[in-house]
């Protein structure tokens, strides 16, 4: 795949791997992407997992076409990215490693010891010329590691923005860019919008032609609207006006409440998500919670305490720094309901929580004061 006439892609596609980070649920795969510089100098941009050593190797060699590279600019070092650093390293042993000087003292973390005395530290703003492309090295900690930095190639105005503006999904696979971004930067990246919010301002005042992340698709059409999306994620505020209802249920009278709670809102024009917290991809639902303007938690009280997977539930949320959102509460409880006083309780350190005054109680089944809670949530979460 070429980016232009003197940046070639090299990276590929893992089909086989089924959880992202060990957790994360990739359907349709994940790229892993670097890129080859031709010029005077030739400089490869970062390496790849180890899943996929052999086949990245021989997307460089032909790309090369009998040369070698000069640098290997290093972007991030987590082993999807870095798996690959002691492989290529000893096919090419004239070439150095460009990189933070963080990202330097993980070396030997990895096992990568031996290639400290190759390496070219870099720190903001320096340069480095290729002949006619020029390299320059803009730091980026914590987006979303300590050591992460990007590369803006002067001459011809593209941003290698590290894991920034990544998305799940291999690339021969026909995704579209927003949902799989959404859900990759509010599980990845999300926890840390004012790195990123820092990145973006240094963003601002380049000349951006194309954007090449370390996974998902080149971008190079319609930036602003990638750009945008960054600054609504990172800043924490509302994509768009609507509502989550997410739930657990131990044998469907809790998610008889959460899908009636739902029929109302639509019935009023709200659009309405709703996940069944045991079979839903957590994921997906996580990014939901960021992407509509209010919540609500269903769940029954379990051993005196809270179902266990809203439990879970919330403390993903809470890791991704959820904020400025309006939340409902419904709970159930046969005998002793106190699983929204245990919701409520774990969410009040999030910051800009309003919870909704009404708080649905359900005694095993729905009935007509029940009903009647639910109505009046409504009301409040449209209000």
């Amino acid at each position: 795949m070429r980016i232009s006439d003197s940046i070639l892609y090299v990276g590929v596609d893992d089909k086989e791997l089924d959880l992202f980070e060990g957790q994360y649920d990739v359907h349709d795969g994940i790229s892993y992407n670097s890129y080859v510089i031709l010029d005077e100098k030739i400089a490869l941009m970062d390496s790849v997992d180890a899943r996929k050593t052999d086949e990245w190797l021989g997307n460089v060699e032909q790309a090369l076409n009998g040369k070698a590279p000069d640098y290997l600019v290093v972007s991030h070092m987590e082993p999807d990215h870095g798996g690959s650093l002691m492989q290529i390293a000893e096919k090419y042993p004239a070439m150095q490693l460009v990189m933070s000087a963080k990202a330097v003292g993980m070396l030997a973390q990895f096992g990568y010891g031996a290639l400290a005395g190759r390496a070219v530290t870099v720190k903001e703003n320096d340069t480095l010329a290729l002949g006619s492309h020029t390299l320059r090295f803009l730091m980026a900690p914590m987006v979303h590691w300590p050591e992460v930095m990007i590369t803006y190639e002067e001459s011809e105005q593209v941003l290698f923005s590290a894991d920034a503006f990544g998305r799940f999904g291999a690339l021969d696979e026909e995704e579209e860019w927003l949902d799989e971004a959404r859900e990759y930067y509010i599980n990845i990246v999300g926890k840390y919008g004012g790195p990123v919010q820092t990145v973006l301002k240094k963003a601002a005042g380049l000349q951006i032609a194309k954007i090449c992340p370390l996974h998902g698709p080149v971008l190079d059409e319609n930036l602003p609207f990638y750009l945008g999306k960054y600054q609504t994620w990172s800043s924490y505020v509302p994509e768009e006006k609507g509502t989550l209802i997410a739930y657990g249920t131990l044998h469907g009278n809790t998610a008889q409440a959460a899908k009636a709670l739902a029929q109302l809102l639509a019935d009023k024009g709200e659009t309405v998500e709703v996940a069944d917290l045991a079979r839903c991809n957590l994921s997906e639902t996580v990014a939901a919670a960021f992407r509509y303007d209010k919540v609500v938690l269903a769940a029954p009280t379990y051993d005196g305490g809270i179902f266990p997977k809203m439990e879970d539930f919330i403390s993903h949320l809470k890791a991704k720094a959820f904020q400025k959102r309006k939340v409902g509460l419904i709970e159930n409880g046969t005998w002793a309901p106190m699983a929204a006083k245990q919701m409520k309780a774990l969410l009040e350190g999030c910051k800009d929580v309003t919870f909704c005054e009404n708080t649905v109680t359900i005694k095993s089944t729905l009935n007509d004061a029940s009903r009647a809670q639910l109505n009046a949530l409504a009301d409040e979460l449209l209000a």
